[in-house]
């Protein structure tokens, strides 16, 4: 199913043109109307008259997290407040969030985009959609929710917590699709389980995901456990919002929604953009944001870009899964270190539970890893000796993908603490630099 056939599917020659027009007029309004674009253009020797191309989007100055910060509340605002309709704001886990606006039309266009990435997912009129984001200042029950209205879908706005009310929600209303994050749909399939209710048997199709990082083993555990099509969704608040793109149910990477964001992947040492199918930092630039257009924003995300077209249709370019972010990136004893590689070891190995935490440290000058992870209920019941070996078998996967020693903890089953929001996989102890 496609829900916009003229912009999810247009001649890539059409496209480029339709982005260029928008980036000139995005870049020509940013120079006239935010202080801050005028002056980091003034600095990197470029005017709005000098972006001829998309190519001349390198000429551009980059944006970061710490840009908006600096601005914070509305410097970056390119409308005065009196057509601003909304405002959301990060989690601001350090320092002061970062805080979104948007005028009218922006809420129409995030409603459009959002309509098209349920309907990739296979979600339509005549699915029942519980959505277990917490309704705030996080943008994402918010936009999936106004984008799921608008296809036709009944909502559930069920929010985050309650985990055995949201069992007793999706049995009493026949709820067809779920929306979270994939850490927070293993809990609650474990707690579905704790009221002899078996997940698999809810009726849940479809799963749209986001709001963390998750790998291909994450997926087949949700798959499996659900009896459902588990879809991976991606943006970030500072570009709009879910909406960014999505998986279609070819699964083969996330559409962007390239009518509204330029996107391009650099190398995130040196900042030089790297050819399509290149790994590397995904960086977006707004095309159509009235409130908050950003130029050239750093996500620190790292992906993969393909421009082939999709057999599902679809002419505009994808992004792979999202592997890790550059800020995640553990340096250990040299190594660098994603959060995912490690998940993807552990979620291959029988008698270990979706559920564990990754623990850094440091002993006299030498950094130490340790995994601690749960077991199933089945092995919790194993001998030791079975468990020993266990214990030696991760140590040795993991050894294999990152070279490095680690130290593993079995766990009983449910010993972690649990999530209603993103998972918190990694607890880095070292003394700050």
């Amino acid at each position: 199913m496609i829900w916009n056939q003229r912009y999810e599917c247009m001649d890539r020659e059409e496209l480029r043109s339709l982005q260029l027009a928008r980036l000139k007029e995005t870049v020509t309004r940013v120079y006239h109307r935010v202080p801050y674009y005028r002056a980091a253009m003034d600095r990197a020797g470029v005017t709005p008259a000098d972006i001829r191309t998309l190519a001349d989007v390198t000429r551009l100055p980059f944006t970061d997290k710490a840009v908006l910060r600096e601005n914070y509340p509305y410097g970056l605002f390119a409308v005065p407040s009196r057509e601003i309709v909304r405002l959301h704001a990060s989690s601001g886990t350090t320092g002061k969030p970062t805080v979104v606006g948007y005028t009218r039309r922006d809420l129409e266009n995030w409603t459009e985009l959002v309509a098209r990435i349920v309907t990739m997912a296979g979600v339509t009129d005549e699915d029942v959609v519980q959505i277990t984001f917490g309704y705030g200042l996080f943008t994402g029950a918010f936009g999936l929710h106004y984008g799921l209205e608008k296809v036709g879908a009944a909502i559930v706005p069920a929010s985050v917590g309650n985990t055995r009310r949201q069992i007793m929600l999706m049995q009493d209303f026949g709820v067809t699709a779920l929306v979270g994050t994939p850490s927070y749909a293993l809990h609650l399939a474990e707690v579905a389980r704790s009221m002899d209710i078996d997940p698999a048997g809810l009726g849940i199709r479809t799963g749209l995901f986001g709001s963390e990082a998750w790998t291909e083993s994450m997926r087949a555990e949700l798959e499996r456990t659900w009896n459902m099509r588990a879809t991976d969704n991606y943006g970030l608040s500072e570009v709009m919002g879910p909406g960014v793109s999505g998986e279609c149910t070819e699964i083969n990477g996330m559409h962007i929604n390239e009518d509204h964001f330029l996107v391009e992947i650099i190398d995130p040492k040196t900042g030089e953009q790297l050819p399509s199918g290149s790994e590397g930092e995904l960086v977006i630039t707004t095309l159509t944001k009235e409130a908050l257009p950003l130029l050239r924003y750093r996500t620190r995300d790292i992906t993969v870009l393909n421009e082939e077209k999709c057999p599902c249709g679809r002419t505009t370019a994808r992004i792979s899964k999202v592997r890790g972010r550059t800020d995640d990136m553990l340096i250990i004893s040299g190594v660098n270190v994603f959060p995912s590689q490690i998940e993807t070891v552990l979620m291959n190995i029988d008698g270990l539970a979706p559920h564990y935490q990754i623990i850094v440290d440091k002993k006299g000058y030498l950094d130490q890893l340790e995994v601690q992870v749960e077991l199933t209920d089945e092995m919790f019941t194993g001998q030791f000796r079975d468990l020993e070996a266990l214990e030696d078998k991760i140590k040795q996967k993991i050894f294999s993908v990152l070279s490095i020693n680690c130290r593993v903890r079995l766990l009983e089953p449910r010993s972690l603490a649990r999530s209603e929001g993103k998972a918190k996989r990694v607890i880095d102890k070292r003394p700050k630099q």
